[in-house]
């Protein structure tokens, strides 16, 4: 036999560009255009890797996304470093460095082939059955040496230096696909009118179409190219579709690239939100199972065909092509054609009497049917196929031969590709004409057009693809929200064969049906006799579909056998599930920019640089840094905070509370808003004033917490927690947009909008007088929890008279630009009269001395409004609020729920430990404990230590002396009320 060559012309590859490369130390070359497989095809290479379990010789069986053997390595230098990638996909470029996977010492003679000479004794699920004994062994002993023996490439060992880059899109109409279907729903779609996004995993637009020449592809192309409305995409997989129509694309920038540019993201990752999305996602031709079906030489007849129109690549000299349908025959022309000789079509069906054989009889090509496969024969490369005729009732019988090709084409048919249908919710049916599962009802507004919804000639797949984009482009100019409507197919123009060839042996070994996981039709057989009836749970015990390729080439050969083993038709055996993504995404594109110190952005506050130069400690809350305390030269933390402590409770004190999340709540409906949120009442809050919300989850459960100050009539200003502003916006606009639609109200997230600056102390009218203008600050006019508006320091601002210290306290909020401009302002005016700036860890001690909570500190998911002592905030008349009715369940009454109470130990000294744990006194040791503390703090005001607890029964124990379970020895304290300071608010009044 002859060594494949190329064409002497022909294809989608540049000739006078040669490409050097290597694959396993050997050098190569080939030329711009190829893929890594198409090249070393062309180089005669067929031996790219070895199978995961068996380690046995596997070549390339496709010419997609669909390949489950040729994984290789591609190396650019010692990080560079990708393992995994599909030959079919490695787009070939000048330096190439590819390496084979799984084998050892090297790919012609592995080692690890022994375990195909053991393979009865490994069938599917032998590890399950196989080490259980003794149970400690399984992670020293024998899951070490299991990992070693299988497996796919190495992982990389530094860290990723590439960038990634991520992009978020709208669009009218987005097609999945551009092949003659995609492509015809694109420039119909665009004709009407409809912004439109395209995109093909393939680095050229055309699909099927690249295998011919077409006037018409060119010409559309050129004018999609064109087109101002139009974006394409090519080398972009649409990996997942998610509710709402937002799809996943990851498109690669850099990957066929010999040099990128240092500052080139090598991918990009779309969110694309769609109004509507067509799926031209094509079909994915199944292989034949039948003994030997795996060795290098055996390649899809589509597969064949591409490599030879695409890329001008003879796969071999002599070939067999073994098919279940009349579109195999194009390969067994096309080769023909090409010099390649056709010793057989071996048609599997009674009949062939198409055009297609009839043009292969007319050719010279021999064509039989009712052939089927017992084996192949080859070691490194098939070199021969063993044949045996059926009788008429499809059993073999008579003599079986044997004929001699390096090449053995396979042809099952084609299953419709409806991978992303099913991720979006879209109901499946099959169909016995197709003899595959088709898209019925959407549940999204999608359409699916062409081959991946069963339309199989050109003709159709094109004015499939022209209609789908007109409806999609008219739909998308309406507001409604209902899936598209179901379409029904045309006739059929193929079918097929599923599962295993008849062989007269019955069920034989090595027929490989999942060529990545090396899983046989004995293994599926097996899997039902050991009482396995769900595809799925047949599924997980063989492995068969569960590979990167996701089961593209498996899944319904192996339906096809567990349906016929059980006697059952197969849409009552079910189908797998397809989870995104459809085909393996880098983790690098999913992450992005979100990377190093990018992976959690450090934010920061309008004083943040004041507060770095005046010695601020800073820690993490959240995303934020805040200024934890000031230390003076010197000086502990615990003496800072002391200092600053007596600092604002005789003085006055500056803090930046510019972190709190704030929400601007703005609409006619506000006031009802908010009332269906929070538990206070909010149609009785005056404009000017400003109310201490509760907000609880549906469970009724505390949320968070913050004052809400009504500014307008239609208008409120929400303050959350530091780290919870996130989930309360998101709270909010969930029920908004799901629970009360017709409410007009619109959520604004003014966080960095607003610089606050936080002036707590007896002091801080004194120091805010001579700063303001167009402010009456006098208690009457501006009371506690009073809202007004004026200017200070000639800038806008919105000052309100609240407190999270117990003291007189002003919260003065200016545009976040001139933060810092009035801070120093403040600052300096303070002077005069004793003002300290205080940081987070006194602003904690300030307020747990008030029994002041704080969210998730405090409160752990289990506390309810009564548990935290904030039942009186609920509005008793209200008909409902979120989490309203939780509140009724009995377990809420009970009267040994956990309360919130203080603690004071009697030793004034000792500072309890957060989070110790509490029991009653004279508990024996390792008791189940009734409580635990949540904040302790020495205070400097009082003298002492305080702690705050969450104790069962808490508020009935006040007075009582409980326990802390200490290393040292049990500590005693005595329960008290969780307001050790002032209680009765005179200082906070003013």
């Amino acid at each position: 036999m002859t060594r494949p060559l190329r064409t002497a012309a022909g294809g989608h590859v540049d000739r006078s560009q040669v490409l050097h490369f290597e694959f396993d130390g050997r050098r190569l070359t080939g030329f711009a255009g190829d893929t890594l497989a198409s090249a070393l095809l062309a180089n005669g290479v067929h031996l790219v890797g070895r199978s995961f379990k068996y380690h046995r010789p596997r070549g390339i069986l496709a010419a997609g996304t669909d390949e489950p053997n040729a994984l290789v390595t591609v190396r650019r230098d010692a990080a560079r470093y990708t393992p995994n990638l599909r030959a079919t996909q490695v787009e070939l470029y000048h330096g190439l460095c590819a390496e084979s996977q799984n084998r050892w010492p090297s790919l012609n003679f592995d080692f690890g082939a022994i375990n195909d000479w053991f393979a009865p004794l490994l069938p599917a699920g032998f590890y399950y059955k196989t080490f259980m004994w003794p149970r400690s062994a399984w992670s020293r002993l024998y899951e070490p040496r299991i990992r070693a023996a299988a497996g796919l490439g190495r992982a990389p060992e530094h860290p990723d230096p590439d960038r990634y880059a991520n992009r978020f899109a709208h669009c009218d109409v987005l097609v999945v696909g551009a092949g003659p279907a995609g492509l015809a729903a694109a420039r119909a779609a665009c004709e009407a009118g409809a912004r439109v996004i395209l995109c093909d995993e393939q680095p050229r637009p055309g699909g099927s179409l690249l295998t011919q020449s077409s006037a018409w592809l060119d010409e559309t192309l050129q004018f999609l190219g064109a087109h101002p409305e139009v974006t394409l995409l090519p080398r972009t997989s649409a990996f997942g579709y998610f509710p709402h129509n937002l799809v996943g694309l990851n498109e690669r920038l850099t990957e066929h690239l010999a040099q990128p540019q240092a500052d080139q993201a090598r991918e990009r990752q779309w969110q694309v939100r769609a109004k509507e999305v067509v799926l031209a996602t094509g079909a994915l031709e199944r292989p034949l199972v039948f003994p030997g079906n795996d060795r290098p030489g055996c390649m899809l007849a589509g597969a064949a065909r591409t490599y030879l129109n695409r890329y001008g690549v003879l796969p071999g000299s002599r070939a067999v092509l073994v098919t279940a349908c009349d579109e195999g025959y194009r390969a067994a022309l096309d080769l023909h054609a090409a010099g390649v000789a056709i010793a057989l079509i071996a048609d599997v069906r009674d009949a062939a009497g198409g055009d297609l054989p009839a043009a292969a009889r007319r050719s010279g090509i021999p064509v039989e049917t009712r052939m089927t496969v017992l084996g192949t024969r080859g070691r490194l490369r098939v070199n021969a196929v063993r044949l045996q005729r059926l009788n008429e009732h499809g059993q073999p019988e008579g003599a079986a031969r044997s004929l001699e090709c390096d090449l053995l084409m396979m042809s099952g048919g084609y299953t419709p590709s409806v991978h992303l249908f099913s991720q979006s919710r879209g109901k499946l049916e099959w169909s016995d004409a197709v003899q595959s599962f088709l898209p019925a009802q959407a549940a999204e507004r999608v359409r699916s057009a062409g081959a991946c919804r069963g339309v199989f000639s050109l003709e159709a797949v094109v004015a499939d693809g022209k209609q789908a984009g007109a409806a999609a482009a008219e739909a998308s100019r309406s507001s409604e929200t209902q899936p598209a409507p179901v379409l029904s197919a045309p006739e059929p123009t193929q079918r097929g064969y599923l599962g295993a060839l008849p062989h007269p042996g019955g069920i034989p070994h090595k027929a490989f049906v999942d060529w990545q996981n090396d899983v046989t039709s004995a293994d599926l057989v097996l899997a039902t006799r050991e009482g396995f009836r769900s595809i799925e749970h047949v599924k997980r015990y063989t492995t068969t579909g569960m590979a990167t390729d996701q089961g593209k080439t498996s899944n319904l050969n192996a339906l096809g056998i567990v349906a016929r083993e059980l006697e059952r038709p197969i849409p009552a055996v079910g189908l797998t599930t397809f989870r995104p993504p459809y085909s393996p995404v880098t983790f690098g594109s999913f992450a992005g920019l979100a990377r190093g110190a990018l992976f959690d952005p450090i934010r920061t506050t309008p004083i943040h640089d004041w507060a770095a130069r005046w010695g601020a400690v800073f820690e993490d809350v959240g995303l934020w840094k805040r200024a934890r305390h000031f230390p003076r030269a010197g000086e502990s933390m615990d003496a800072a905070v002391a200092r600053e402590c007596r600092g604002v409770r005789e003085h006055c004190g500056l803090f930046d509370a510019s972190t709190l999340g704030k929400i601007e709540v703005v609409g006619p409906d506000a006031a009802t808003f908010m009332e269906r949120m929070y538990v206070n009442n909010w149609s009785s809050l005056a404009v000017g004033r400003a109310r201490y919300g509760l907000l609880l989850r549906d469970d009724g459960f505390i949320f968070d917490d913050g004052v809400v100050a009504r500014t307008a009539v239609d208008r409120f200003h929400v303050t959350t927690t530091t780290t919870g502003a996130p989930r309360v916006l998101a709270l909010m606009e969930d029920y908004l947009q799901t629970e009360w639609r017709e409410l007009r109200v619109w959520l604004t997230s003014t966080t960095e909008q607003w610089a606050v600056i936080a002036l707590q102390g007896p002091k801080a009218r004194l120091v805010l007088e001579g700063l303001v203008a167009g402010v009456d600050l006098s208690p009457t006019a501006l009371p506690h929890m009073g809202v007004t508006h004026g200017r200070i320091c000639d800038v806008p601002m919105m000052l309100c008279r609240v407190s999270f210290t117990g003291e007189l306290g002003f919260e003065i909020n200016v545009p976040a630009d001139y933060g810092a401009v009035v801070w120093e302002a403040v600052h300096h005016a303070g002077q005069e009269h004793g003002l300290t700036v205080y940081g987070t860890e006194t602003m904690h001690v300030l307020r747990a001395e008030k029994g002041y909570i704080i969210i998730g500190q405090d409160t752990d998911g289990t506390v309810t409004p009564e548990d935290g002592g904030l039942g009186w905030m609920i509005g008793k008349k209200k008909a409902d609020f979120v989490g309203k009715r939780s509140l009724e369940r009995p377990a809420f009454r009970t009267p040994d729920r956990k309360q919130l109470v203080g603690l004071l130990t009697l030793d004034p000294a000792v500072v309890l430990e957060e989070g110790a744990q509490l029991q009653e006194e004279g508990a024996a040791a390792g008791r189940r404990p009734i409580g635990h503390v949540t904040s302790a703090y020495h205070s400097a005001t009082l003298g002492r230590s305080i702690a705050l607890a969450l104790v069962a029964g808490g508020r009935s124990r006040v007075g009582q002396k409980l326990n802390v379970p200490m290393p040292g020895g049990p500590v005693p304290v005595t329960v008290s009320s969780p307001v050790f300071y002032d209680p009765t608010g005179a200082r906070l009044n003013g």
